[in-house]
């Protein structure tokens, strides 16, 4: 079954990938990252809800999504680094100077899970961010050996999905998630992804 990945400029499918289920819901509609932290913790429903519509609207939008038969089946979210809390973040370093592009949340919606969504919004992920200028991706999953990670957690990614992807280790993390140390994982953009 292949998927097509497209940018995520039509907030109605961003939602029924990542929003909320109920209206009342304050869920982190992937903003964690990518807006500032006490903007974040007091936005409720419905300005989060259009906060993300707003992020739709932008060039580039915030991410891509995968479709299959026309339905929105998973979330990557990616922007330039520097628009993101990783430009910021103590706990996870800066490799180099490069403009990077942050890779940071994979999503697959219910029903549609281990039928390989991942597999194909990692690379449509990194070739977004290559047509938008960005001279290399960087992602942070976590290096979990093999071991199972909480689902709810799951949305950085495992070390191993991001290697098959192309992605190479390119340093060590301060930051650990569901008891796993994050690695910070390149992908520079002189070459195609897996």
């Amino acid at each position: 079954m292949g998927f097509e990945i497209r940018p995520a400029d039509v907030y109605a499918d961003v939602r029924a990938v990542i929003g909320p289920k109920r209206p009342e819901s304050n869920v982190c509609f992937c903003l964690s990252y990518r807006i500032g932290s006490q903007e974040n913790q007091q936005l409720r429903e419905p300005a989060r809800s259009e906060r993300v519509r707003g992020l739709c609207a932008e060039d580039p939008p915030p991410g891509v999504l995968a479709y299959q038969d026309g339905e929105p089946v998973g979330w990557a979210a990616i922007h330039p680094r520097a628009d993101t809390s990783f430009a910021r973040n103590r706990k996870i370093p800066h490799v180099d100077d490069l403009d990077v592009w942050s890779l940071w949340c994979l999503r697959v919606r219910p029903g549609y899970r281990r039928r390989g969504v991942v597999h194909a919004l990692i690379p449509g992920a990194v070739e977004f961010a290559r047509r938008n200028g960005a001279p290399a991706v960087e992602a942070y999953p976590v290096d979990n050996r093999g071991e199972k990670v909480d689902l709810t957690m799951a949305y950085v990614g495992t070390r191993t999905v991001f290697e098959r992807a192309g992605f190479s280790w390119a340093a060590d993390t301060d930051s650990v998630v569901s008891g796993f140390p994050r690695v910070l994982m390149r992908f520079p953009l002189d070459r195609t992804p897996g």
